[in-house]
């Protein structure tokens, strides 16, 4: 699609939850999508009102409504519920017009197989943060899409945080890291003001402070390109209290679990692609 103005675009999504909702509301923000052209399905009335009181775009039920509509369509549903997706919405996919799918686990020859193999396709793995303009994204494109097509994709996800362009295999690793990992930070931020508590803090004062030291460390990480572990040996002076800290969090096997996390998301991601 090359040329073409991004806003210009009806964007449409199968499948209105949660990532889908958090996309439309990031893309809005950017001023990529017009909501007055966009359209959403979902076989849940429960979960178009909620998207549509969230996004302010129009839903049907219809996914064939939709998919004959816009010219992006966004696969939004969970894994399980692809295979029959794509058999209703496949005579309804021109060539010309791009499919995204967030679906962990479902490949871009499931995908091809379902749709047509001359239906451009690009597979993104996005994570929720894109809600707040700080999502960390990994997509891989189809051999029919354009570089066009995958300059557009990196130019929505890149709207919203941070996108990376990788082979395929390696998303299940970006589902594992990235896609799973914003769950093992707020189980970490809660545990962080679990401890100010514990120290005396009072809740809503602990979990500011623990909310704003992941985003600081975050952002330290970032910015200045340093390693993570030479911006701890910054903090933890000889016999002070940080590094009386991380002597506990090392005899917990904190470093291993959190290794473990991203392993059995991974894993988890693959077992989904294996029983499609």
């Amino acid at each position: 699609m090359p040329g073409e103005n991004v806003k210009s675009l009806a964007i449409g999504f199968l499948g209105a939850g949660q990532m889908a909702t958090a996309l439309a509301i990031g893309w809005t923000k950017a001023g990529l999508l017009d909501v007055s052209r966009a359209k959403a399905s979902d076989p849940y009335p429960e979960a178009r009102t909620k998207f549509e009181k969230a996004t302010g775009i129009k839903t049907t039920e219809s996914n064939r409504d939709v998919a004959t509509a816009c010219d992006v369509l966004v696969l939004a549903v969970k894994p399980q519920m692809m295979p029959g997706l794509l058999a209703e919405i496949r005579d309804a996919i021109p060539p010309e017009k791009l499919v995204i799918s967030i679906a962990a686990g479902i490949t871009l020859k499931t995908l091809a197989d379902g749709l047509g193999a001359n239906v451009p396709i690009v597979r993104v793995m996005p994570n929720t943060p894109c809600l707040v303009g700080a999502s960390a994204s990994g997509y891989s494109p189809g051999w029919a899409a354009t570089p066009a097509d995958f300059e557009l994709v990196g130019t929505l996800f890149g709207a919203v945080g941070k996108a990376y362009r990788v082979s395929e295999p390696q998303l299940d690793a970006v589902t594992g890291l990235s896609g799973s990992g914003p769950a093992f930070v707020y189980v970490f931020i809660e545990a962080l003001a679990d401890g100010g508590v514990r120290a005396g803090l009072p809740r809503d004062v602990a979990q500011a402070l623990a909310a704003q030291t992941v985003l600081g460390a975050a952002q330290m990480v970032l910015q200045t390109g340093q390693h993570p572990g030479a911006l701890k040996d910054a903090v933890a002076s000889p016999g002070g209290t940080t590094i009386a800290g991380l002597h506990a969090l090392e005899r917990a096997a904190f470093r291993a679990a959190a290794m473990d996390a991203v392993e059995a998301a991974t894993k988890r991601s693959q077992e989904l692609g294996k029983k499609e």
